[in-house]
């Protein structure tokens, strides 16, 4: 096997990067152990060597895979002291892991292309400089979490890729894949959203909190912010949050339609983006002009610092029922009822909520109004569903203090109607 200068100094500089990591993170944690700047490179070029004499079926490299094993078990069986509880400490299993990777390397640069070896080395080295920052997010997760993201891994990675994409029976063409595909494109934009507001975002972050907030409910985030306006939070964080969170959801809805429908999503860019720019507008003056900055705590009883986990079942499933009745009606209402029909249904729909109407429209459940139609008729129901948002505000919050935002709702509502038009 022909080995080039370039593979030989690639492999070096990442084992050596790898070396010095493992040095810095394990020098005074476990001073006696195996490995180092030194070890790693001289186990990668040993690697390299072996693999390169028979890559065919690697035998020789195996074997002395099988020697550096048995090697490592024997200086833990000589050296490595037991704890007082018997138990075995993070670096035990950890520094014989690095070991082996280092070997590896040598394998993977000669038989892989160079991003490989580099995106190895450099997350194995992540890794270990988050090992205690790790370990404090799983302190932290709670175990009800981690069974639920399994299951909805599950449906994504293997009852996804089964369910046939041929037509339910009397359906009018909708199909068990479209169905649990649109679960999953919504439920996996609002988790990224969960996971940021619940465990990264900083305490008392009202404005971050609710920009996650739009892209994960706009309409959950105004009810919060509005009732803490009744608990005396800051005026000018809550009204500028809330239009924030509908600025945000501009962009959620156009991420969720170019996903499914390229060319969709490439007209309906102009006005979603310029419309969450307007938001943008409206959110800066009303933190100029809504009175005094305060402290907004972020109260457990609203339920803003821990929103609910987007992944449950029994949400994934409500959704999917919301997403068969709407491509339903749409399709009863089209025929019906023509164009006009479709957007005075996307007027009715946003009242409620317009993800399942958009991935509707979005794979085709409505096409013969056109591109432009389709347009018109999601603007309609962003148009629509700020208009709730406006009267939860008011609802929901103290009337006083949430008129300015509910005004801004209300603009944001009309602008939308208005690019509806222009469209159509």
């Amino acid at each position: 096997m022909q080995v080039t200068p370039s593979e030989i100094a690639l492999l070096l500089a990442m084992s050596l990067f790898f070396g010095l990591a493992f040095e810095e993170f394990y020098a005074q944690d476990i001073p006696n152990r195996p490995g180092g700047v030194r070890t790693f490179p001289l186990l990668a070029l040993a690697g390299a060597a072996l693999y390169a004499v028979e890559p065919t079926y690697a035998l020789a490299f195996i074997a002395g895979l099988g020697v550096l094993g048995t090697w490592i078990y024997a200086y833990y069986r000589r050296l490595a002291r037991p704890h007082s509880n018997g138990a075995a400490s993070e670096g035990e299993f950890v520094v014989p892991v690095c070991n082996i990777l280092a070997y590896t390397l040598g394998a993977l640069a000669l038989s892989q292309p160079a991003w490989a070896l580099v995106a190895v080395t450099v997350v194995a080295t992540l890794l270990l400089a988050g090992r205690r920052e790790l370990h404090r997010i799983a302190a932290r997760v709670p175990i009800d979490e981690v069974f639920t993201a399994g299951k909805f891994l599950l449906l994504v990675g293997v009852v996804l890729p089964l369910l046939p994409d041929t037509p339910i029976p009397h359906l009018s063409g909708i199909t068990a894949h479209k169905i649990l595909l649109a679960v999953v494109a919504v439920s996996s934009l609002s988790y990224g959203s969960y996971l940021l507001q619940r465990y990264v975002r900083p305490k008392d972050a009202t404005l971050l909190a609710a920009a996650l907030g739009g892209l994960y409910s706009s309409t959950a985030t105004t009810v919060v912010l509005a009732r803490q306006s009744r608990d005396g939070g800051s005026t000018r964080d809550l009204s500028t949050g809330i239009v924030l969170a509908t600025g945000l959801m501009y962009v959620r809805v156009l991420a969720v339609v170019l996903v499914f429908n390229w060319r969709l999503g490439t007209a309906l860019a102009l006005p979603m983006l310029a419309l969450c720019g307007f938001s943008a507008v409206l959110a800066a003056a009303l933190y100029l002009v809504a009175g005094p900055r305060g402290q907004t705590p972020a109260s457990p009883a609203t339920g803003f610092a821990a929103p609910s986990n987007p992944l449950q079942i029994g949400a994934a499933l409500t959704f999917a029922a919301l997403f068969v009745i709407v491509t339903l009606a749409s399709n009863w209402v089209q025929g019906s009822f023509g164009t006009w029909g479709i957007y005075a249904l996307a007027a009715v729909v946003g009242v409620t909520d317009i993800d399942p109407f958009v991935l509707s429209i979005a794979q085709g459940g409505v096409a013969a109004i056109g591109v432009a139609g389709l347009v018109a008729a999601v603007l309609i129901a962003a148009s629509s569903n700020n208009l709730l948002k406006a009267a939860y505000a008011l609802a929901f919050g103290d009337a006083r203090r949430m008129m300015l935002p509910a005004i801004s709702l209300f603009t944001l509502a009309a602008a939308g109607c208005a690019a509806a038009y222009i469209v159509r």
